[in-house]
């Protein structure tokens, strides 16, 4: 009896507790989060060249991992509103998609999580996120302005990676053809 009344209150409890890791907002829901009700959104294709992806990874301090990258050019009556960029990386077994999101000139607006799915513990918290934003792509390492979160190193280590790939493409995709 005791035997069952025990796993009666586990089963309870395990269909009580949230589930906090999966999916939480799908790619319509992200570009309306990243750039507002009723703004067009454009995917715009980046190939770089051998040159490029020399650059993209030196400033990045990550190899990329495909020959194509995609952004997407948020706007309002042509007006540009910002760009955002959707990574998905694996963190230890797991996947995890972010959705990050530049200013129009290229600086890290937000960070949002769109799916995780390693254990919830293990994924950073959004004031984590706020430490980036704003700040240049040479001071985003840890140990410079970028504090760890103890137990979720490589989680936090996955997502500054993704932050620095993103902001490195668009100063030599975007923003290099935009001067040209």
């Amino acid at each position: 009896m005791q035997t069952l009344r025990l796993l009666f209150f586990l089963a309870l409890f395990a269909v009580a507790t949230p589930v906090l890791s999966g999916i939480f907002y799908s790619k319509n829901e992200a570009m309306e989060l990243a750039f507002g009700k009723g703004a067009q959104v454009e995917p715009q294709s980046l190939f770089p060249d051998e040159q490029q992806t020399a650059s993209i990874e030196q400033q990045a301090k990550v190899k990329l991992t495909s020959g194509m990258l995609t952004f997407y050019v948020g706007k309002q009556q042509d007006k540009i509103l910002g760009y955002a960029a959707i990574e998905t990386i694996t963190v230890r077994t797991k996947p995890e998609t972010l959705m990050i999101i530049l200013t129009p000139e290229g600086e890290l607006r937000n960070v949002t999580t769109l799916a995780f799915h390693e254990p919830s513990e293990y994924q950073p918290p959004d004031r984590w996120f706020e430490q980036l934003y704003k700040k240049p792509l040479a001071e985003l390492e840890f140990n410079k302005a970028v504090d760890g979160i103890a137990g979720a190193t490589l989680s936090t280590r996955a997502d500054l990676d993704s932050v620095r790939k993103v902001l490195a493409t668009y100063q030599v995709m975007i923003k290099a053809k935009d001067a040209h």
